[in-house]
């Protein structure tokens, strides 16, 4: 658990919410939207078209991600909620590879699927981390006849909450018979809404517009208390449980009808794109509440995801384990405790970032002011460090049966707790040569009486362009000096 901090405007004091990262493996979402697929062009650019004023793009890399209420889903999925996703799509190859993606995923899929549409495509185009340019491919219809809502009724059965994805394509054109029957089986209804015209999500448990998508429907917000008026009206008129208005850089703004309005300051550090946030948003705050999070845990969770889905490139997802370490390195109480997949995830973020990895290991039995000058100076090497922990069964094996003293998840508890750590990672080998070849770190860190190249590890990152170091330990201070210490 941490607390967070949450400014609340229009008054005179701060309070703290007590954030907890539930399991999400637990409870069950139900997504049901425009669905669509992302493709996206990478490529670079190094002159102009002779035939037009444009850049000639040569592509190396290409990509197909799940997209709109797809999107949602997938974000939802990342976290570990069992997802169900019911959409429209084409009879085409598009339905067919984003079909394949989603189950890749675990979620499973009710499409349905029409002759007179293509599934509906957005082809984005990129290079130096710019979007040159867009082309989409649809077909704006309204579904007729409420087969959406009759997917929904099959599948409401055993979900906790439903996240209706409106992007205006015409698959919730029977909203309002969908959020009946949501209120009618008890399961929340939250709502990423579209258009103008809200009066057709009234009775839902939360709307999540942005500030510009409420302000075309509530009209202009000069100062927040006009804000939170027009939203208040908003709750009221609609019969809603809840508003959560995203405001870019100033946040998000978090109302009910019950409780003080709550302004969640901006946790995003930098911004590359904000492609995909308001579906990271929805999902984050639909899946804390199914797994049982108040409405304002729920909304502090979704802020933070949000602060970091948008930066990274495209349409994209955050894991639990990102939540953890952007608390902990927050000071909030997170922990930076990560599995392997996990970590190889961050690191590539993290480069991305221009950021420079620093990776060191040991077995960190009896934490001592040897180990945190040591892992202090390792940090100074760089802008993320990973410490790789050895395992109980291998401490065994390298110092004997009385050994450790500590066990894992005290140890790598403890590392986490450092301000010079950013990543805990367990391994089970005698020596963490395959999780060094596997994660590559820019910088490779070892302490004592080594020459480079017999470090493990140093082979494989000093082919990679990277650096090996060796760093001095503190003479007179090492865990089996104090166990023995202790033992007299």
């Amino acid at each position: 658990m941490a607390l967070l901090g949450l400014g609340v405007r229009g008054h005179d004091r701060f309070r703290s919410v007590t954030i907890s990262i539930p399991d999400f493996s637990k409870t069950h979402v139900v997504v049901v939207g425009d669905v669509m697929l992302d493709r996206y062009l990478f490529g670079s650019t190094s002159r102009i078209s002779p035939e037009a004023p444009v850049p000639i793009v040569h592509v190396h890399e290409t990509d197909e991600r799940p997209g709109g209420a797809a999107n949602v889903a997938v974000n939802l999925a990342s976290l570990g909620v069992s997802t169900q996703l019911v959409g429209v799509v084409g009879q085409d190859a598009a339905a067919e590879s984003l079909q394949e993606i989603l189950n890749g995923r675990g979620i499973v899929c009710e499409f349905h699927r029409v002759e007179d549409r293509p599934t509906i495509t957005k082809t984005r185009v990129q290079s130096r981390g710019q979007q040159l340019i867009r082309l989409d491919q649809e077909t704006i219809l309204a579904m007729p006849g409420g087969a959406l809502t009759g997917a929904l009724k099959k599948c409401i059965d055993g979900a906790r909450a439903v996240v209706l994805s409106d992007y205006g394509k015409g698959a919730l054109s029977d909203v309002a018979a969908m959020i009946t029957v949501c209120r009618d089986a008890g399961v929340p209804a939250l709502v990423d809404p579209k258009g103008t015209d809200f009066t057709k999500y009234r009775g839902a448990s939360v709307i999540t517009p942005n500030q510009v998508e409420f302000e075309s429907v509530a009209g202009a917000c000069a100062t927040d208390e006009e804000l939170v008026t027009r939203a208040m009206a908003m709750i009221d008129e609609l019969n809603l449980d809840g508003l959560l208005i995203t405001r870019s850089e100033k946040g998000m703004l978090l109302l009910r009808a019950d409780a003080d309005p709550v302004f969640l300051s901006t946790q995003a550090r930098e911004v590359f794109d904000v492609t995909g946030a308001g579906d990271t948003v929805i999902a984050t705050l639909a899946g804390a509440l199914a797994s049982g999070e108040d409405l304002e845990s729920a909304a502090a969770l979704a802020n933070i995801a949000a602060g970091l889905v948008v930066r990274k490139i495209g349409a994209a997802t955050v894991t639990p384990g990102e939540i953890s370490v952007s608390l902990h390195q927050r000071g909030q109480g997170g922990l930076g405790l990560v599995g392997r997949s996990e970590l190889k995830a961050m690191v590539v973020e993290s480069r991305n970032r221009n950021e420079r990895v620093v990776m060191t290991n040991g077995c960190f039995d009896v934490l001592h002011a040897g180990h945190v000058t040591y892992l202090e100076e390792a940090k100074s090497l760089g802008d993320r460090l990973i410490v790789a922990v050895n395992d109980d069964d291998s401490v065994r094996r390298l110092k004997g049966e009385s050994r450790p003293i500590n066990g894992l998840a005290d140890r790598m508890l403890v590392l986490a707790g450092l301000a010079a750590v950013d990543w805990v990672v367990p391994f089970a080998d005698d020596t963490p040569a395959e999780l060094i070849a596997d994660i590559l770190p820019d910088v490779l860190v070892k302490g004592g009486d080594y020459k480079a190249e017999e470090i493990v590890g140093a082979k494989d990152v000093l082919q990679n362009g990277g650096e090996v170091r060796v760093l001095a330990y503190r003479d007179g201070q090492s865990s089996s000096r104090i166990i023995d210490k202790l033992r007299d």
